[in-house]
């Protein structure tokens, strides 16, 4: 059984944050070993002749050992993917030779998340400070030659922020002062997706009306980043729309590839890269599983997740629970993941 590749995510320290709209979750953090990541390679290396190891797929660098992370990452990897663009404000702030040395592996844009003014950011990443420590990491990055892009998600409750988030990029000139280095400021707002923690927030969901509210700058950022003036590729539709659209859909999808991505928890649980971790995707668990076993379960789509993506149509999905009243707004494949999620979640509280 040989993949063309696989890539192995694992967490190993987790995240400083708990954060409202993490798509992953809130998990208890780990504090896993290097042997742990010698483990999960040794356990992937006979399935594939190009694995890469990654020692996290939360926080960026939230690890004390950071550098021997990533430089033993490389190590394992047969092709190791560039420095994600997500970077840790929380390092930043607290080793100032973090950003240097993101510099030295070739990273030159950085995405950095607010929420509206220092209450509220620190509000919805789950911490005291945050805020501050974005705005100090901001400048760190722009004394580095590093382009700051900036995104915001934006509900029914933070939309009045938006005037403080326009006045706060206009006092920090980030337009000007990243062309003094020949980079492109970024600033983009959206909504997320409905996955994770963030599906907790579906009554407070945005709808056309919190659209007209979006001061005309920061649309035109948004614009820019998603390259896009067409307000449905950038927010979706509404919801009512986009039930009456996907209730006509009777086509299922198979996930399995011969490149997967597989998400480790800090227990050896794992699950494959679609939607979020979660019980209705499990896997198997490295330690008490076989990889074969683990491995064959994905190409099956024996997860619960995967079985069912297999098997029900968006079309049952939206008539089972598809709110055609609503005019909150989502992306067609987002909504369809939302409505799986419950979907299984529910089979599973019966089948107990």
């Amino acid at each position: 059984m040989k993949f063309k590749k696989i890539t192995a995510c694992l967490d190993m320290y987790g995240c400083p944050n708990r954060c409202k709209h993490c798509w992953l979750k809130i998990t208890p953090n780990g504090n896993l070993t290097n042997d742990d990541l010698r483990f999960t390679y040794q356990a992937f290396r006979p399935f594939t002749n190009d694995l890469e190891i990654v020692a996290n797929y939360r926080e960026e660098d939230y690890a004390p050992n950071y550098k021997e992370l990533w430089d033993l990452s490389v190590e394992l990897s047969d092709n190791k993917t560039p420095h994600f663009e997500n970077i840790s404000y929380w390092r930043a702030v607290r080793d100032l030779d973090y950003i240097p040395w993101l510099y030295n592996l070739g990273v030159r844009a950085a995405q950095l998340t607010i929420f509206g003014n220092e209450e509220t950011t620190d509000f919805f990443v789950g911490r005291k400070g945050a805020f501050k420590e974005i705005i100090k990491t901001i400048e760190q990055l722009v004394q580095y030659r590093i382009s700051p892009r900036i995104q915001m998600f934006i509900y029914k409750s933070n939309i009045n922020q938006l005037s403080f988030v326009e006045k706060l990029l206009i006092g920090l000139d980030l337009e000007n002062r990243c062309k003094d280095f020949d980079k492109e400021f970024s600033f983009f707002l959206h909504q997320g997706s409905c996955s994770g923690e963030n599906a907790q927030f579906y009554e407070d969901w945005i709808t056309l009306e919190e659209i007209k509210k979006i001061p005309k700058k920061l649309l035109d950022y948004t614009v820019i980043h998603f390259n896009t003036a067409s307000k449905e590729e950038i927010w979706g539709k509404p919801e009512n729309k986009v039930c009456e659209n996907l209730v006509q859909d009777v086509s299922t999808l198979n996930i399995v590839n011969n490149t997967p991505i597989f998400y480790i928890d800090n227990n050896f649980n794992v699950y494959p890269n679609y939607e979020t971790p979660s019980e209705i995707w499990l896997l198997g668990n490295l330690k008490t599983t076989k990889v074969e076993d683990i491995l064959e379960n994905y190409k099956q789509n024996k997860s619960i997740g995967q079985k069912a993506l297999t098997e029900v149509s968006a079309s049952k999905l939206v008539k089972e629970l598809g709110n055609f009243q609503s005019e909150r707004l989502f992306g067609e494949s987002d909504y369809k993941n939302l409505l799986l999620h419950k979907y299984c979640l529910a089979k599973m509280k019966l089948d107990k």
